[in-house]
């Protein structure tokens, strides 16, 4: 059981930087900065020591369910109507 928990709080590290990274990206690219600062605080959710916070402030914990819906939420704002490729690659090409 302990390997499973460690699976699941690496794979919601690794989500949770990989969300924040498409944040910064919207942040510093295109017109819209407060849109990738809602993909950054929509991103906190998958950290576990903020989950640990939730869970202590309100006694409730996000479900797994919950997590991947918003997940789903994320990379679809994101990549469709968020145009990320094109963000990147505009990146990419500045540098």
């Amino acid at each position: 059981m302990a390997n499973s928990t460690k699976f699941g709080t690496t794979v919601n590290w690794v989500i949770g930087i990989l969300f924040t990274l498409i944040g910064l990206v919207n942040v510093f690219s295109g017109n819209d900065p407060e849109y990738g600062v809602f993909i950054i605080l929509l991103s906190l959710v998958y950290y576990p020591p903020i989950q640990a916070f939730i869970h202590r402030l309100t006694g409730v914990g996000m479900t797994n369910g919950i997590k991947t819906i918003l997940g789903l939420f994320i990379l679809w704002a994101s990549l469709g109507v968020g145009e990320l490729i094109t963000k990147i690659e505009q990146i990419l090409q500045s540098m």
